[in-house]
């Protein structure tokens, strides 16, 4: 999940990560897929080794989420097709989550603006519940299950989402889904006209 659209509700904000240099978002941002690679569209496998690799792409998706910048990053959207995200609404506290499900959600709904590192640029509303009940495995394989409200269940919902091959653009309204990817294509326009 980009880092454009995280106010928390009632005013409240998070502190300001210190200032990424431009290249190292560059490079953060190249490793990211984005809209149209079919890895996206997977659904990821459950992680059944808890090892030192594991703990090496957790940490290695926690850089790139915070240098790209991002509040939360799928192992999908690294191409690495296993159930792991992490997260990140308290800086200094990134969280990883493996094989996480949502096993309770809220009635109470609200839609916010959400924006996705592999949908870059865009941001559309998507309505999801305000609090979730998450259960999952850290890297050592010790089980969680814990409540999360607000912002820290909104990036849980849409990273498992990742998880499931869902992005945003199928969480929106039919109207939004085709202003964002008409904004895409009028970029990628520009882009390449740039070039010429």
């Amino acid at each position: 999940m980009s880092q454009e659209r995280t106010e928390r509700r009632g005013g409240e904000r998070r502190r300001e990560r210190p200032e990424i240099p431009p290249e190292r978002q560059a490079a953060a941002r190249r490793q990211i897929r984005t809209l149209g690679d079919p890895v996206l569209r997977e659904s990821a496998r459950p992680v059944e080794r808890f090892d030192a690799d594991l703990a090496a792409l957790s940490r290695r998706m926690v850089g790139i989420m915070r240098d790209a910048p991002g509040v939360g990053l799928a192992a999908t959207q690294l191409g690495v097709v296993q159930r792991v995200l992490v997260y990140e609404v308290d800086d200094g506290h990134p969280v990883t989550l493996v094989n996480p499900r949502i096993v309770w959600s809220s009635p109470d709904t609200e839609v916010a603006d959400e924006g996705c590192l592999s949908v870059p640029g865009v941001t559309v509303p998507v309505e999801r519940p305000v609090s979730v009940r998450v259960r999952a495995h850290d890297v050592r394989g010790r089980r969680l299950e814990y409540d999360a409200d607000d912002i820290e269940a909104r990036v849980i919902q849409h990273e498992a989402d990742h998880l499931d091959g869902v992005l945003i653009l199928e969480r929106t309204t039919r109207a939004e889904r085709a202003r964002a990817l008409r904004e895409l294509r009028e970029r990628e326009a520009v882009g390449s006209n740039a070039g010429l």
